[in-house]
């Protein structure tokens, strides 16, 4: 939040020094108008807006995913103890931002309030184009919404010229600028750019009506009616017509030329400073990664302010024993005849986070990287609690906490003949770049793991025997035989499941594969990826620093459902078997879902019924918001012939999304059953529902 108000104010700030050195001494006062609301506007938008021409693309189909690194350091130890909150605390900087919006609120209905007040005191009368209320022992002038005010002193002079200014005012909606402007200063009453903005549009407002009312009255009489400086209320979103700091700038302006059209082009000075700023906030992504240097440097601080031997437990009288100390360490299924208890613990450790690992393809696209240290305690019962972390994004940090979700239950440690909280601490590197030093895994049976993007002889794919570059030739035949190999699950096709599997498989050290782990959107295509992995041939090993090695490899394999060319230029057709199932996409009549009975177009009815049924319904589970768990959550249905739910299918990152996602679809209300070519049938349907924190 605090980087999005920060580029706010300085897109803000950039708009308006271009309006001061190049547009405000101009005429065009209504460009001029146009450009101050519309650029304070866009300044909240752009942050927000991501354009993909801006970003880094990849072109290839199927190419190879940068390998995920991951250890560990015992000699850490570092455990932080929980803090004690409620949902109702606020921070120190929370109640100041929310205590200044309260002011600024507070001072708001108290300009309301003087107003109403003036037009309760005043003599009101009703005009066709305006509300004059005449305040009395006053020499005030202004309008707000329909209502001119004018002082009764006003009225004994000259006022013709006062009230044709502040018709102007009223014809042009001028009160909905400053009131737009003093809603923004009740969010942002920090952001001095927001003042600056609201009196650079005032000012506007007079030189519209100074210039309007200026060709049906003298000028030189007008500009003489306005040296004269009366008493008016400060209330910042009235136009009022005698303001003692703006009749100097308004004479300025009443005698200054009429700016040529041609000077109109330099409002061209907004397209490349929007393009520059859609470049920023397209880019900023890949700029706002937690470097491996200040990633270090942070973890060394944290280390450095944790005590190791011992940390009290503030919701507990006893005390938490880092593993490092603990006398008999806690039990990881598995190690219960091992020899050395620690030693299997952190080996098991290894295995478990390299079953699970999977990089989160938003992270990967975004070029998000860096290590998340995890700290958690194994309680007295062996089970695992006060999970914490400390990482660069919280895409990474999500993904860390899905993994620890997923440990077992263990036996638990023991201290000084007593069962005790152990804790622990590891960190998880998600690593992208190609660089040697984080591009070797050793593991515990004396072997190594080296990644394909850096090792130094890349495993021999048959074929690239005599390839000049035999890293590009193996990437070459990957990709041929995937496409040789592959066959969408005809099953998948009639459901209409789409997706992207990430495929790892690790080249062994005498060339077979092995090892092979897969994450998709549905175990159909999951079963398809590993069949064509399956029928890799054997290769020549990779070598790194003169000895064979294990090389790990990841690839992607996208499963994409396409019309053809003349599906593309002709209605979309479905030959029907007779099986009785017909996708959504091509039933004759789809399901009526309660409520679109009467609606001309009941497929896109029953898609609107359908999103807000999530959108009523849904509640993000408290645990997986306590863990960061979240993501995108594949569920697939069939609406029988009745019009009932059935043959419920769910695919996500974790149990309790998936679970939630079971629970809207288990609350659907009957419909009307779909037809398709007369007959009564069931229809497959998938929607995704997507779970993210903000």
């Amino acid at each position: 939040m605090i980087r999005y108000i920060l580029e706010c104010m300085a897109f803000q700030l950039l708009f308006l020094i271009i309006y001061d050195l190049f547009l405000k001494r101009e005429t065009f006062f209504q460009w001029n108008r146009v450009y101050l609301i519309g650029t304070f506007v866009l300044s909240l938008l752009l942050p927000w807006i991501k354009i993909e021409a801006f970003k880094t693309t990849v072109s290839s189909e199927y190419f190879v995913y940068p390998e995920y690194l991951w250890g560990m350091d015992m000699s850490e130890g570092v455990v932080v103890a929980p803090e004690n909150s409620t949902s109702f605390d606020l921070s120190a900087t929370e109640i100041i931002f929310y205590g200044g919006m309260l002011i600024a609120a507070l001072l708001f209905a108290y300009k309301l309030f003087q107003i109403d007040r003036l037009k309760r005191q005043g003599e009101i009368r009703y005009f066709k184009d305006f509300t004059r209320v005449v305040v009395r022992n006053s020499n005030m002038a202004f309008s707000f919404f329909r209502s001119i005010f004018l002082g009764d002193q006003v009225l004994e002079k000259e006022h013709q010229s006062i009230i044709q200014h502040e018709l102007v005012h009223i014809e042009q909606r001028h009160s909905w600028d400053l009131l737009f402007f003093e809603l923004m200063r009740i969010l942002g009453w920090f952001n001095p750019l927001v003042y600056v903005y609201q009196n650079r549009v005032s000012e506007l407002h007079e030189f519209i009506a100074d210039a309007k009312v200026a060709k049906t009255h003298k000028a030189e009489q007008y500009q003489m009616l306005l040296s004269q400086v009366f008493q008016t209320q400060h209330i910042s979103f009235i136009n009022q017509f005698f303001k003692s700091s703006l009749i100097k700038k308004r004479i300025v302006m009443l005698q200054k030329s009429k700016s040529k059209r041609v000077w109109q082009l330099k409002y061209l000075l907004l397209v490349p400073l929007v393009v520059g700023m859609l470049v920023y906030t397209s880019m900023e992504a890949k700029e706002n990664r937690i470097s491996e240097e200040e990633q270090a440097t942070g973890d060394a601080q944290l280390i450095k302010n944790t005590k190791l031997p011992q940390l009290s437990n503030p919701n507990q009288d006893d005390v938490d024993v880092p593993f490092a100390q603990v006398e008999k360490v806690p039990v990881f299924p598995g190690c219960e005849d091992a020899e050395n208890m620690r030693d299997c613990f952190q080996k098991q450790m290894q295995k478990h986070i390299g079953k699970n690992f999977n990089y989160p393809e938003e992270a990967m696209e975004k070029g998000i990287q860096g290590r998340v240290n995890i700290m958690f305690v194994i309680q007295k019962d062996g089970s695992i609690g006060n999970v914490r972390m400390r990482s660069p994004d919280k895409i990474l940090e999500a993904e860390a906490a899905r993994i620890i979700s997923l440990l077992p239950q263990m036996a638990p440690g023991e201290h000084k003949g007593n069962k005790v909280r152990v804790a622990y601490s590891i960190p998880i590197t998600f690593k992208l770049e190609r660089k040697e030093e984080f591009g070797i895994m050793e593991n515990n049976d004396g072997t190594s793991d080296v990644a394909f993007a850096i090792i130094d002889k890349v495993p021999v794919f048959p074929g690239c025997e005599d390839a000049g570059d035999m890293r590009a030739c193996f990437n070459q035949m990957l990709q041929r035989h995937i496409g040789k190999n592959f066959r969408y699950p005809e099953q998948a096709q009639e459901i209409g499941i789409q997706g992207r599997v990430n495929v790892l498989f690790i080249i062994q050290e005498d060339g077979s594969i092995g090892n092979v782990s897969l994450r998709g959107p549905d175990k159909l295509l999951e079963d398809e990826a590993a069949r064509i992995i399956s029928l890799l041939p054997q290769m020549t090993p990779g070598e790194h620093r003169g000895e064979k090695v294990r090389v790990p490899f990841s690839i992607p394999i996208t499963f994409r459902l396409e019309r053809s060319s003349e599906e593309e230029t002709s209605p979309q057709t479905y030959e029907y078997d007779g099986n009785g199932l017909v996708p959504f996409a091509f039933v004759d009549k789809v399901p009526v879902f309660p409520g679109c009975e009467d609606s001309d177009n009941k497929r896109d009815c029953f898609n609107t019924m359908m999103q807000k049924h999530i959108g009523k319904n849904f509640s993000y589970p408290e645990e997986a918001q306590e863990k960061g768990i979240q993501g995108r959550v594949n569920v697939m249905f069939t609406i029988g012939e009745d019009g009932r739910i059935g043959n419920v299918r769910l695919r996500g990152p974790d149990k309790l999304l998936e679970d939630e996602a079971a629970r809207i679809v288990s609350l659907l209300p009957q419909m009307k059953g779909g037809k398709h070519k007369g007959k009564e049938v069931k229809i497959p349907f998938s929607i995704p529902i997507t779970f993210k924190l903000q």
